[in-house]
């Protein structure tokens, strides 16, 4: 949420980044291009230091005898075991709370301490049908407090509903929709955020891309498994936003070096970044309008209101690979009738008037969305979930100063992770915990090797990881796939993930392994209780199932 080509889309990363998603995609498809041809090179080192809360480690420094570079310290591990108990549907659950790091190495290098923290069901006998789950996010260069504190672990923090959560203090409680009782669960923060950092050999430019990510967290995964026994246990990966990136080429990843999963998770699924934000490309429009209808009417945008919301998005997937589709892709040469008939149309899906709508060339971007469907009321709405609603500078600008849905809840699950780690947990370091880390994204190496299948020879360009999932699928049939969509996230539209992974050319025979769920949310689906509660039932059934293959 590596100079390479640096793409903004969605994560619980909250970037700072002032311009237009395409706009920053542009530039940085230029920048890499540049540099690609400049040098050949993939990717340049991360500065020295972080600006997202934490000093990142210097990556060696000049040894006076020859001018080599030093290994950075390589910390011991550590960790602190608290013991807790949950109540989940009236059942009161005893764990086990472990908050530490785990060193990960290259051949026999420490190349990173990465922090974890793991909760364990006490009095589980016969872990070889216990499940573990494994939790990240993305951004990249997003910790992993939104999963940890949002949704379910075994305590989570109090937040308002589609409104500003305010100052501190916060709550802090028992979270009822933990799957503590379905499986064991470790939070993970990748290298560079959280407690994570290089360490020995290590260096910021080995984690920081898509393929050293998934390296390195394949490589705490199995070191996880070995240090506490959990080898034949089920296993699930469980990723939010890139999260989901990481997990469809993990997922293979694993496979390869022998670890076959039970199952995998996509909360708000970024899998293939061209479908997400490219200038001038048709096919990030058209997955994006069913979510501007749902928004709009959310808000009550739309007249009449349909009534059944259902019935309505799937026209509205209908018409964007239909009518709309066909206008975007005859460009200038539109005639004005069609024009019209296409204005008006997507007048009745998003709320926006004719003329706006035509003025923007039948373009409408999301953040001239953002801004535009409440401009009469001097509001914006929010990126990550729609149902936000934020106040700007003036009621005039082209796009939203700010995301409300971030701005909303930001304040409050850092300050109940830093009091609950140091608190509930008793774990602690020297330096803050870096909750974001904008350094990563800015160097962030976004190329990737495709699985050998597809016959692409050098790494692809750009994030594609829809073929790792499904060469995964097909190597180990009984892989099950959750895909997890608020309606009202602008960041990683459903229909585009539906989109995504309708592309996978799965064999019919596995078809049904593949599960959509859609919940009245945004990106965080668990920010809404109603949403949390339903996501938990789809949950519980999904891991009864994929458990027991």
């Amino acid at each position: 949420m590596t100079t390479s080509c640096a793409f903004t889309f969605a994560a619980p990363a909250r970037w700072p980044q002032p311009l237009p998603a395409s706009r920053i995609f542009l530039l940085r498809l230029v920048a890499c291009l540049a540099l690609l041809l400049a040098t050949g090179a993939g990717a340049a080192a991360a500065d020295d230091d972080s600006k997202g809360g934490q000093p990142a480690e210097k990556e060696g420094s000049d040894e006076a005898s020859g001018g080599k570079k030093a290994d950075l310290p390589v910390p011991k591990e550590a960790s602190s075991v608290t013991h807790h108990q949950v109540s989940i549907a009236g059942q009161e659950i005893g764990y086990t709370a472990t908050a530490g790091t785990l060193l990960i190495r290259k051949a026999e290098d420490p190349i990173a301490s990465v922090f974890y923290v793991a909760y364990t069901r006490d009095g589980v006998q016969d872990l070889d049908h216990r499940p573990v789950t494994f939790f990240y996010n993305g951004g990249p260069g997003s910790s992993t407090i939104w999963l940890h504190m949002g949704s379910f672990g075994p305590r989570k923090v109090e937040t308002a509903n589609a409104q500003p959560s305010g100052p501190a203090p916060y709550r802090v409680v028992n979270n009822e929709l933990s799957l503590l009782d379905k499986s064991d669960l470790v939070f993970i923060d990748a290298v560079g955020t959280g407690f994570s950092k290089a360490a020995g050999k290590g260096k910021n430019k080995d984690f920081w891309g898509v393929d050293g990510d998934v390296d390195a967290f394949a490589k705490f995964i199995n070191r996880y498994v070995t240090l506490n026994h959990r080898w034949n246990s089920p296993k699930f990966l469980f990723g939010e936003s890139y999260g989901t990136t990481r997990s469809a080429a993990l997922a293979y990843h694993l496979h390869e070096e022998g670890m076959d999963l039970n199952g995998v998770v996509l909360l708000s699924s970024a899998l293939n970044l061209g479908t997400l934000f490219s200038p001038m490309i048709d096919e990030p429009l058209e997955n994006i309008l069913p979510t501007y209808a749902a928004i709009a009417w959310f808000h009550d945008k739309l007249a009449p209101k349909p009534a059944d919301l259902g019935a309505f998005l799937q026209q509205a997937r209908d018409y964007a690979v239909g009518g709309y589709a066909q206008a975007l892709a005859k460009g200038q040469t539109l005639p004005e009738a069609q024009l019209d008939a296409v204005a008006q149309k997507l007048h009745e899906f998003t709320g926006l008037s004719v003329q706006y709508i035509k003025d923007a060339n039948l373009r409408v971007e999301p953040g001239r969305f953002r801004k535009e469907l409440l401009r009469d009321e001097r509001r914006s709405v929010g990126r990550y979930d729609g149902r936000f609603e934020g106040i700007d500078f003036d009621a005039a600008g082209e796009a939203p100063g700010s995301d409300p849905s971030q701005s909303a809840v930001e304040g409050a699950f850092v300050a109940a992770f830093n009091s609950y780690v140091a608190g509930e947990l008793n774990y602690s370091q020297d330096g803050p915990y870096a909750v974001l880390n904008p350094e990563i994204f800015k160097d962030w190496d976004f190329k990737h090797k495709l699985p050998e299948f597809l016959h692409f020879p050098i790494p692809y360009p750009m994030v594609f990881v829809n073929a790792d999932l499904a060469q995964a699928m097909r190597e180990n049939p009984h892989l099950k796939v959750l895909s997890a969509n608020g309606l009202f996230d602008l960041a990683t539209p459903f229909f585009g993930t539906e989109r995504d992974l309708n592309q996978m050319e799965l064999d019919p025979s596995l078809r049904a392994n593949l599960s959509f769920t859609y919940y009245p949310s945004g990106h965080m689906v668990y920010l809404n209780p109603e949403a949390h509660k339903a996501f938990r039932a789809d949950l519980a059934a999904f891991y009864e199932s994929a458990s027991h293959p």
